[in-house]
Formats: C-alpha cells, sequence, structure tokens
C-alpha cells in the first residue's frame, strides 16, 4: 500500500536526518526558489511538497482528446527523467490530473495548483496543457529521495502558478540552406524549443547557396540547387515526406512550423536549377561563399510567377501552420519598382493558397494588401512603414536576437557585423518598449548557418541564449530580472546536460562545469 504524502515526507526528514549530509536539492519547499524558464507570470508557494513516485498515476479529464496526447508525452518525459513509469489513466482523480477548464481568454495559459496529495494542471486547450507540462518537468527535482520506504521519491514544492505568455508568437529561425540539417537534428533541436515553451519555428529553406525542399513539379530545384553550401560541402535536402515529418513532429509539440522561401534576392540556387528565373543579367554559377546581394529573379516575367506559384502551392498544401514566409531581405540589384511589383504580386499567391505572407522589414516598402507581417531585423523606417499600413511585426533586432553572432572575440563559431552578443546582452532588452505592443505579434531568434555545419555547433550558438529568448517572448517586463535569471540559467546546464546539448560556457553565468 501506497504511504499518504504526510507520512511520506515525515519519514524522508526523519530517515535524512540520521543520514551524512550530501550535495542535492532535498525535499524543495518553496515554489517560488524553483528554477523555471520561462518565468511564470504568477506563483504563490505553500511551504510543503507532493511526493512523485512509482505509485503516481496521471489522469486526463478533458473532452478534447489532444490532451491524452498531452498525458502521454508527459508520462513519456517523466520515464526518460527518472525511469519511473507513470500509467495514465481515465479515472477521474488519481495524484495527478491534466484537467480541461472554463474561463481562460489565452489559449496557452495553464494552472498548476500542487498540493501534499495531488498536482492538478488545469488548461482550456491542448496547448496550455502542453505549456503547464513543461513547468512540472522543470519542477522535478534532480535526485530522488530514497526513504525507508524502499524506494525513489522526487519532492514537488506545493502552491499554485497562473501563467500565461505576453506574446502569442514566440519563435526561433535555422538557416538550413547555408548548411543543411538533418531531420534527425532538427527534431532535436525541436524538442528542446518544446521544453523552454516555444510555439514557433521558421525555417530558411533556400537561398544562394542551396535550395533544400522539394518541389515535385520542378525536380532542378534539388537536383542542381541542394548540392552543396557555404564553404562546399555534401548539400542536401527534405524530400517533401521529410519535410512533413518536422512539420508532424513540431505539432506533437505545438509547434507551428514556417517555412521560408527567400525572394526576389537570394535566389542563387534557384537560377541556377532553372536559369530562365535569373534577373541579374550575369551568368549564374555555384556559389559558396557567403556573399549577399547579387541575385534577383527577373520580377517582370509572368513564367517566374508561374514558378512561384507552383512552390508556394506545394509547400502550402504540406504546412498546416497559416504563415508563409517570403524572405524579401538584401535585394540589393533588384530594382526598387521591380521589387515593389514582385512583393505586391507574390503576397496575392500566398493569399490564394490560403495563408498569410511574412517577409523581413524591406517587404513593408510595398503596399501590401493584408493581413501581412514584417519581421524587423535592421531598419526600423520599414517597420513603422509596416504600422503604418496595417501590419503586425515580429521583433528580430540583429544586434540583440541573432544567435549567429559571436558571444565574444575567442568565439570559436558565428559572425560579428551585428556586433558581438553576450548571454546578458541577448537578455538584458525590452521588446515591449520598442514598438507599441498592439502593434507586435511577437519575438523571433534568427540563427543563420553560415558558419555551422552540425548539430554540435548550432548548439552552441543556440544555447544558452536561446533559453532567454524564450523569456523574452514569455515572461512580462516586470517578471524579468537579469539576477534572478542567470541564476535559473545556472540550473538549466543539468537539463542541457542530461539531453547532450553542446552549449557555449558564458563566464557570465556561474556555472559549475
Amino acid at each position: 500500500m501506497k504511504l499518504t504524502t504526510s507520512a511520506l515526507l515525515l519519514l524522508i526528514l526523519l530517515t535524512f536526518s540520521c543520514q551524512p549530509k550530501r550535495h542535492i536539492d532535498f525535499a524543495p519547499t518553496d515554489l517560488k526558489e524553483a528554477k523555471v524558464i520561462p518565468e511564470p507570470l504568477e506563483i504563490t508557494a505553500s511551504g510543503s511538497g507532493f511526493a512523485l513516485d512509482k505509485y503516481t498515476e496521471i489522469s486526463v479529464v478533458a473532452e478534447d482528446e489532444a490532451f491524452e496526447d498531452v498525458a502521454d508525452y508527459l508520462s513519456d518525459k517523466i520515464k526518460d527523467r527518472t525511469g519511473v513509469d507513470l500509467k495514465v489513466t481515465s479515472r477521474s482523480y488519481t495524484q495527478l490530473s491534466i484537467q480541461q477548464a472554463s474561463g481562460f481568454d489565452n489559449d496557452e495559459a495553464y494552472v498548476l495548483i500542487i498540493k501534499e496529495d495531488s498536482l492538478i494542471l488545469k488548461a482550456g486547450t491542448a496547448a496550455g496543457a502542453f505549456r503547464g507540462i513543461q513547468t512540472i518537468r522543470q519542477l522535478i527535482p534532480e535526485e530522488a529521495i530514497t526513504t525507508l520506504a524502499d524506494y525513489p521519491i522526487w519532492v514537488i514544492p506545493t502552491g499554485t502558478i497562473t501563467d500565461e505568455p505576453q506574446f502569442a508568437f514566440r519563435s526561433t529561425m535555422l538557416d538550413v540552406a547555408r548548411h543543411f540539417f538533418s531531420v534527425k537534428d532538427v527534431k532535436k533541436y525541436l524538442d528542446i524549443l518544446a521544453y523552454y515553451k516555444y510555439n514557433t519555428f521558421h525555417i530558411h529553406l533556400t537561398d544562394d547557396q542551396g535550395w533544400r525542399i522539394e518541389i515535385k513539379s520542378w525536380p532542378k530545384l534539388t537536383e542542381v540547387g541542394s548540392t552543396t553550401g557555404v564553404g562546399g560541402g555534401p548539400g542536401g535536402f527534405y524530400t517533401q515526406e521529410d519535410y512533413q515529418e518536422i512539420v508532424a513532429y513540431a505539432a506533437e509539440r505545438h509547434i507551428t512550423v514556417i517555412p521560408e522561401v527567400d525572394m526576389p534576392g537570394h535566389t542563387n540556387s534557384a537560377s541556377l536549377a532553372y536559369p530562365f528565373l535569373n534577373g541579374n543579367g550575369k551568368e549564374i554559377e555555384l556559389v559558396t561563399s557567403m556573399a549577399v546581394g547579387y541575385s534577383t529573379f527577373d520580377t517582370r516575367k509572368d513564367t517566374v510567377y508561374a514558378f512561384i506559384d507552383d512552390v508556394i502551392r506545394e509547400i502550402s498544401a504540406i504546412t498546416s501552420g497559416p504563415y508563409f514566409h517570403i524572405g524579401g531581405d538584401e535585394s540589393h540589384v533588384t530594382e526598387k519598382d521591380d521589387y515593389v511589383y514582385f512583393v505586391e504580386r507574390v503576397e496575392k499567391i500566398v493569399k490564394k493558397y490560403g495563408k498569410t505572407m511574412i517577409g523581413w522589414d524591406e517587404v513593408a516598402t510595398a503596399n501590401l494588401e493584408g493581413p501581412a507581417v514584417a519581421q524587423w531585423w535592421n531598419d526600423k523606417e520599414n517597420a513603422q512603414a509596416g504600422i503604418d499600413q496595417g501590419m503586425k511585426l515580429i521583433l528580430s533586432p540583429a544586434n540583440k536576437a541573432y544567435l549567429d553572432m559571436k558571444y565574444d572575440d575567442n568565439s570559436e563559431f558565428g559572425l560579428r557585423w551585428a556586433g558581438l552578443i553576450p548571454v546578458d546582452t541577448a537578455y538584458i532588452w525590452n521588446p515591449e518598449t520598442l514598438f507599441p505592443m498592439e502593434h507586435v505579434l511577437g519575438v523571433e531568434a534568427p540563427l543563420w548557418g553560415e558558419t555551422i555545419r552540425t548539430i554540435s555547433e548550432l548548439e552552441y550558438l543556440a544555447f544558452p541564449r536561446v533559453i532567454g529568448y524564450a523569456e523574452l517572448g514569455w515572461s512580462t517586463q516586470e517578471n524579468r530580472n537579469w539576477e534572478d535569471y542567470k541564476k535559473r540559467l545556472a540550473h538549466h546546464r543539468l537539463f542541457l546536460d542530461a539531453n547532450g546539448v553542446n552549449y557555449y560556457k558564458s563566464p557570465v553565468i556561474e556555472m559549475e562545469y
């Protein structure tokens, strides 16, 4: 028979008092001291503990069957972490209960009520429940207490967490065009992003150096345009089935995938495959350098738009999310009138296939029908032009949010054209103050791939900075504090280590490496 929680906690105390002192987090009892990232909206501690052990069962009380998937996901992650296989049951009450409830205005909101004898997660949607179980995962201590009951117990502090994100859009971008990353690599990255409550993943599929997505009606794009990357190398591409696998894997983690086909510039690989697309008047050659700004589509040729229609149609058909990113940046050899004409015409194609167009901030120089989104990375005048015509903004200021910038002069990978971005610089800025909040969709941290070839190198640039961007997107400005955050971040090295993530060892974070 399972002992009551109160009896277990008393037994733990008696057992621990008779044992030699050990370096473990013993029976945490202050929920406010929990090392949760992103910082929740509101935490109330009640000073006791809930015992998670082999006898704990997970119940689901919900009309939406997707809640059962959330419960299964939590059970799998607890098993991976602790070795304990928690049973998921349909019984109305168990010690750990995931419940669908009314009264939530935000689709990702949740409430976590932790008592000595129960842990209850309430949310209005499966997405909210999924965000909530990430908090539960982070509350489970690294080490169990072994009591006289002769089985391990993980003691979770009691209290209440009321939480929801401040931005509906919290994203990171991965450039797979400059160097290709496998489906396996992308899945690993998505797993870690889900842990930190990201809800969007932007994948930069095409650029001068490589075309990475199969288009069945234009096969040479991958036969010719995917064969290499920056600095040479094997290249690679996703079949449409590969891409659908990524989209489905992300969706299981309540993450929306945004595909990007960059145009009218950054298009050398497409024109290499189909030279009629080219509009710069030069002979097309294979490019493996990091140079930008020299390529463009022929924006006045109808056959170019027939090509673009096919590309957007095929990718949109296998993308469940509402967005399609057309790039639009650094089209330096495209005449301004041609650029505006191009963006306005492509927006209509995107809308034709039921998607909302996103583009880098340069697209705001066109007159768009909307709804459309401008991703601000460089020019505030462009961002303001977008606001003036009713566009929403994604905030990705290069000097704060670009994950491919070096941490410092000694960084092994990365660039520095936008400046060095150490871990504190990446965290200490306030997206809320840059533009009126009603015009801001959210925050995205892009990771361009010129200098990275492997998942380990990707992780070096992304972590730990991408964790801070997760908090900037989720937590309110009032709840963000660098001194507190860096202590929580130091603790998260244990999670990164356990998951084989190669993170940058920042001198501003007091980690015991």
